[in-house]
């Protein structure tokens, strides 16, 4: 009775974030992060999974939200367009409640030069560890990811997650990463260091250097995504838009798949959320969603 219970309740929820699909082929799943790692905290909002069982070898996206966003539901029209150009989706619950432009500021940037790569090595990996966050080593995004890959491969072998996996890591050739502000270059930092099969930065971050004037040192680092794999968006009407600009020139990204976004903002909008929300760049989604060699 209990199991069928927490399954009533399951649906019902799914229901009330209208999450179930008409498409009978269509999967979608909440996953609290502790089923996955028991070492994780109870309560925390689920992760949020959708596929096609008819695309079998499809590839995945996964999305990394912003400072204090949800996994679920998320960006929906985005995400719909996601799912309509052929991929799997992954929402990615995390900790992401300060961001490195809350923490890297002020006295503790001028003694710590090298501290956004040191708090984003940290939320990104688990280690280093460093006084910056609170975070564990399992709170990390790569760990948990991992774990729900995990989780999904033991739990739903009909959908065959395994292929998305190589040994303790994520099989990265197989993923697009994305994320908007804070989730957007988290994106970009596991992109450098692990050869993606694309990412996406939406408006994402403006890490500061020691002086305060200049962009963080990490932006530099050689990258083992090509270039024709990135694409970064901002809005010209944000606060930040020509840092972002330079930060995405930093990375190398090429100027053609830089996106200057310049729609007027929606009533009750923000410019720092409209290349998520606005379905009129939804021309521009698919475009970005197409995979290069």
């Amino acid at each position: 009775m209990k199991s069928a219970r927490k399954i009533q309740v399951l649906l019902a929820g799914l229901l009330l974030a209208g999450l179930v699909s008409a498409n009978a082929a269509e999967q979608r799943l909440l996953i609290e992060p502790k089923q996955t790692d028991e070492r994780l905290a109870a309560g925390e909002p689920p992760h949020l999974v959708a596929y096609d069982t008819e695309k079998a070898q499809a590839p995945l996206f996964v999305w990394l939200p912003g400072t204090n966003g949800r996994a679920s539901p998320g960006p929906r029209q985005l995400f719909d367009t996601v799912l309509q150009q052929g991929y799997r989706l992954i929402s990615l619950t995390y900790l992401n409640s300060v961001a490195v432009s809350q923490v890297c500021v002020g006295a503790t940037l001028r003694s710590q030069p090298s501290c956004a790569g040191r708090m984003r090595q940290h939320r990104v990996w688990g280690e280093p560890h460093t006084r910056l966050i609170d975070d564990k080593p399992e709170d990390a995004i790569v760990p948990r990811l991992t774990r729900l890959l995990q989780h999904l491969a033991r739990s739903d072998a009909a959908g065959q997650w395994a292929q998305y996996l190589d040994g303790e890591e994520p099989r990265w050739d197989r993923i697009v990463l994305a994320g908007q502000s804070q989730g957007g270059g988290m994106a970009g930092f596991i992109a450098q260091t692990r050869r993606v099969a694309g990412v996406i930065m939406f408006s994402g971050g403006w890490d500061r250097a020691s002086s305060g004037a200049d962009i963080a040192e990490w932006y530099s680092r050689q990258s083992l995504t090509p270039p024709q794999r990135w694409h970064a968006t901002f809005h010209k009407d944000e606060p930040q838009a020509s840092t972002m600009e330079r930060i995405y020139r930093r990375q190398g990204v090429p100027a053609a798949q830089i996106h200057a976004l310049s729609e007027k903002v929606r009533e009750g909008g923000n410019p720092h959320g409209e290349g998520i929300a606005n379905p009129v760049y939804r021309p521009l989604w698919e475009q970005m969603l197409k995979l290069q060699p």
